[in-house]
């Protein structure tokens, strides 16, 4: 399949694209500059400088195209995700970019389009397990996801397989705050714990999750989730980090003070439990990695590797 994606060289983006290539699609992908036209070559993509907000340059870019996937985002650093400024040119993305590509492949045809999403916008969930038919909750940190959904919607309703994949929370080399975490435990022994002990975080590795948006192309119209097969209590995820950056002495923050910040941490600070089985069923896909615990042991062996002299 030829396969036209966005956000390319981003967290997620580098391990879709090397996936894609590596099952044989040709695939090409949006750049905004010549460092990353070199990024998507080395993996074995080719490349379009064009806006996410021009369509009519979006649909001459998208002719031929058997899919799209969506995965353009403009994440905070972990220190500003707090302030809802810091926020502005990520929620454009979401909601008025992932608009315009939709128009955009309608008008060029384009049978598939892929657009990511989080599982972060269902409702808290205790411990319950939930599926894909868990509530969401309209909270204004998840407006722009909504939004983005709601364009895939308009895409199938239009005739189109729009398919909305509900990623869980990303770590792995490559993802900018999981960097971040690995850090401040390794350096400081300080291990992130959004919320409460005893709430639950879904997650994915990247690389997992690129090779589930290939995998994505092979299932029906539809939201699926795609997490990891254990979800972990946040006390849990917090001991993961800290073993991973060999810490066998450490502090959990921020923990319940997390929630102080109310909406601007909501997404962080409630318990999701939640289900991949829907996603494994239609596609074939299965994580490499069962649980963040071998992600991040992973991740604290791949930099012990990094550090030893050549």
């Amino acid at each position: 399949m030829r396969v036209f994606v966005t956000g390319g060289t981003g967290a997620i983006g580098r391990y879709a694209v090397s996936a894609l290539v590596k099952a044989g699609h040709d695939v090409v992908a949006l750049s905004r500059s010549d460092s990353s036209s070199a990024v998507l070559k080395g993996i074995g993509a080719d490349s379009v400088m064009v806006s996410l907000f021009d369509r009519d340059a979006l649909c001459s870019a998208f002719a031929g195209c058997d899919a799209v996937v969506n995965l353009a985002t403009a994440l905070p650093s972990s220190k500003d995700f707090h302030r809802s400024r810091a926020w502005v040119e990520n929620n454009r993305i979401r909601t008025e970019g992932s608009s315009v590509v939709v128009d955009a492949a309608l008008s060029a045809g384009v049978p598939k389009l892929i657009q990511e999403s989080v599982v972060m916008i269902y409702k808290d969930g205790g411990d319950k397990w939930l599926d894909e038919t868990w509530p969401v909750d309209n909270f204004p940190m998840a407006h722009s996801n909504l939004a983005a959904e709601a364009s895939v919607d308009r895409f199938t309703r239009s005739g189109g397989q729009g398919i909305v994949m509900r990623f869980g929370w990303f770590y792995g080399r490559g993802a900018a705050h999981s960097e971040e975490f690995f850090h401040l435990a390794k350096r400081f022994g300080l291990s992130a714990m959004m919320g409460g002990a005893d709430g639950y975080v879904s997650s994915i590795q990247v690389r997992d999750g690129g090779n589930a948006v290939a995998a994505a192309l092979k299932v029906p119209a539809g939201t699926y989730n795609i997490v990891d097969n254990c979800p972990l209590t946040k006390k849990e995820y917090a001991d993961a980090i800290a073993a991973g950056a060999n810490r066998r002495r450490y502090i959990r923050a921020p923990g319940v003070f997390a929630k102080v910040m109310r909406d601007n941490t909501t997404s962080l600070t409630r318990s999701l439990r939640v289900k991949n089985e829907k996603f494994r069923a239609a596609s074939g896909w299965s994580p490499y990695f069962p649980s963040a615990r071998e992600g991040w042991r992973d991740m604290g062996l791949s930099s012990n590797l990094k550090e030893r002299p050549e």
